[in-house]
């Protein structure tokens, strides 16, 4: 058991580590989809996403359709980018930019329509 002052410890680092913005992926192959969006937390993404497939509840129908389809196993998160930049003002501006991007470059689909 840990004990009560590490795990405060513990606690407050996680809570004080830095977010990862940037552009993810979703693909399944068999279905021969790729799903790009931007995000302010790429460490939590792929489970939120997971939750609603798993709860037949994502917004993404094409998506939704392709994990009844294939299944979980055929389903895999990527990282295409970590966007960091100084100014939160232009942050956005700057994922929606790169996400742009991503989906031209891969033909992809938007994660959320």
């Amino acid at each position: 058991m840990i004990e009560k002052a590490r795990r405060k410890e513990l606690v407050r680092e996680y809570r004080e580590r830095k977010q990862l913005f940037g552009i993810y992926a979703v693909r399944c192959e068999p279905a021969r989809k790729i799903w790009v969006a931007a995000t302010k937390n790429l460490d939590r993404q792929q489970n939120g996403i997971w939750f609603q497939l798993r709860g037949n509840s994502h917004p993404n129908r094409s998506m939704m359709s392709a994990w009844k389809a294939h299944g979980e196993a055929s389903f895999r998160y990527e990282i295409l980018e970590e966007v960091d930049d100084e100014n939160p003002l232009l942050l956005d501006s700057l994922l929606k930019e790169r996400a742009q991007h991503w989906l031209k470059q891969l033909n992809a689909e938007p994660v959320v329509g």
